[in-house]
């Protein structure tokens, strides 16, 4: 059920990227026949076409980053953090089978408590993949080995010390290809509406709605992101530096001075700041606000005296609700 529904909101994103731009451009071109190319611009023409090739390319260019060139950066890291990294004891509290009958390989979801890296008990949940499954080594109640990063600023952040990393050949030669075959298609698309629009007039039909520029430009704010790192900017929520503050973070009891609406909703959901006061390890009191959404369901937690958080030994004014930490997960 998820995963259908994530497919079809990705179609439905793909079709106001791509379809339904050249429906409304050829809708309005039909519209406005015979268009006045000769009174246009050249010179604005040909540079909406030269912005439009440029935001192919940067577009191409972060496919090949996320797909290939990020991959392999993790590989990379892995394999380094299995050298230099923190060796952490960790127990199994929960396993949950979830594998697919169709592969040779048995897949779980595991709940682990282990210590970070200033000693704090934190749980993480992570997902694993096993080729030995009859050797039962993810049973709940078991422990098994991580390894943890030293400066956790990036993806992954620990691993299993077990964990073994491979980049299949043929997966990257059919992305490879993949790219290739989108390029392809770009260009032909550049040829077919130059031979269909120009009218021997060049590029002059080159429009700021015309789809070679919408259709980049949209594909390319999603590709980034944007609309996901707005939300995250006006919530102040920054998953990089909540993986931080929980794995070299201190916990601690703050007291809830002040809970106030900013006046920005998320998805209908108010966003909150939060003013506490807590005392860290070195006795020392310190003043923090934290902005986040809260459900509606959950306007109580606005209304506590104290709640449970985590800070940094190194920066106390970086702290993070336990609760919202306890909430992050990895993916391996």
């Amino acid at each position: 059920m998820g995963k259908g529904f994530f497919i079809f909101w990705k179609l439905f994103a793909l079709f106001y990227a791509i379809p339904f731009p050249m429906i409304l451009y050829y809708s309005i071109k039909s519209d406005s026949y015979p268009p006045e190319l000769a009174t246009r611009n050249p010179w604005l023409a040909l540079g909406l076409v030269v912005l439009s090739i440029i935001i192919w390319i940067i577009l191409l260019t972060g496919y090949y980053n996320k797909w290939i060139l990020r991959t392999l950066s993790i590989k990379r890291k892995i394999e380094h953090l299995k050298n230099t990294g923190i060796k952490r004891e960790a127990r199994i509290l929960t396993s949950i089978d979830k594998s697919n009958p169709k592969v040779n390989y048995s897949t779980y979801e595991l709940n682990l408590s282990f210590k970070n890296l200033v000693g704090t008990q934190i749980e993480e949940k992570i997902t694993v993949n096993d080729k030995t499954p009859y050797e039962r080594r993810f049973e709940a109640g078991k422990n098994v080995e991580l390894v943890l990063d030293q400066n956790p600023n990036d993806y992954p952040y620990m691993v299993l010390s077990s964990f073994q990393v491979s980049v299949k050949g043929n997966v990257f030669l059919l992305l490879h290809i993949t790219l290739l075959v989108i390029a392809a298609l770009i260009a032909g698309y550049y040829c077919f509406a130059y031979q269909t629009e120009s009218e021997g007039m060049g590029w002059r039909f080159m429009v700021f709605y015309h789809p070679l520029l919408v259709c980049a430009l949209i594909l390319n704010l999603g590709n980034i992101n944007l609309l996901g790192r707005l939300m995250s900017k006006f919530a102040n929520q920054n998953p990089k530096n909540d993986f931080v503050i929980k794995y070299k973070g201190l916990p601690a009891t703050a007291r809830l001075l002040k809970a106030s609406q900013t006046g920005t909703y998320i998805n209908e959901q108010p966003v909150v700041e939060f003013v506490l006061e807590f005392t860290d390890h070195q006795n020392q009191r310190h003043g923090v606000s934290i902005k986040k959404i809260v459900d509606l369901l959950d306007l109580d937690s606005t209304r506590q005296k104290e709640v449970d958080i985590f800070y940094l030994k190194e920066d106390p004014k970086r702290v993070a609700f336990a609760s919202d930490l306890k909430e992050l997960s990895i993916i391996i």
